[in-house]
């Protein structure tokens, strides 16, 4: 069942299992409020038991690009469209948000972002491969992003 994310009322709905809950909440709170303020886009999750071919879209770019296969338990992701770009995500329950933002027509805005929950550990997938920016958010506390450029096409 779909749920879209109130960035006003921030809500741990989906997310109870996750040991940093709060934060993934914020998180996920921050990202609707940007599709919102940027795009008038409703942020739209589904739990990740219903949304097995975003899962294998996501997993096939990290193990082709980067050999990353994620340990942790995806909750809830969201796929969508906007002015072109294809954007997909993935919550984790250790407080990972990844998403996938894949310009349709256009080659050059194609790349994976990683941010991860205030409170949690940087992945040991993610150890020694990324250096993380800090960001602070309303929302989420403090952020620690990265990316990676994707150079296939998927």
């Amino acid at each position: 069942m779909s749920y879209v994310v109130d960035f006003k009322n921030v809500s741990t709905a989906g997310l109870e299992s996750s040991p940093v809950a709060e934060a993934l909440a914020g998180l996920r709170a921050n990202e609707a409020r940007y599709f919102m303020n940027k795009y008038e886009h409703a942020f739209t999750v589904v739990p990740a038991s219903e949304s097995q071919e975003s899962l294998d879209y996501v997993n096939r770019i990290l193990k082709e690009e980067r050999g990353i296969a994620f340990a942790a338990k995806p909750l809830e992701t969201s796929r969508f469209q906007v002015e072109g770009i294809l954007f997909t995500y993935v919550f984790y329950e250790d407080g990972l948000s990844l998403n996938v933002m894949y310009t349709v027509d256009d080659a050059k805005k194609r790349a994976v972002g990683f941010k991860l929950s205030e409170g949690m550990e940087v992945p040991k997938e993610l150890e020694e491969k990324f250096k993380f920016a800090r960001q602070k958010s309303k929302l989420a506390g403090t952020i620690r992003g990265s990316y990676f450029v994707i150079k296939g096409e998927y």
